[in-house]
């Protein structure tokens, strides 16, 4: 079964990115999240949506 969440070390190593830029990027509204007890988690539809909207971004200017 394919995952459907990531952690924040996961997701941000998805996107290549340091774990804070995640965190700047969820705090942001960029990126959404959930919470899970304690644990924060990224969906994937999450990150292709953030990439979807940089490639847009992208071609738009």
């Amino acid at each position: 079964m394919t995952r459907l969440l990531l952690t924040i070390p996961e997701a941000a190593a998805a996107l290549a990115v340091s774990r804070s830029k995640l965190y700047q990027l969820i705090a942001s509204g960029a990126v959404t999240s959930i919470r899970i007890d304690g644990s924060r988690r990224v969906p994937v539809s999450a990150l292709q949506d953030y990439i979807t909207h940089l490639i847009s971004a992208e071609r738009a200017a």
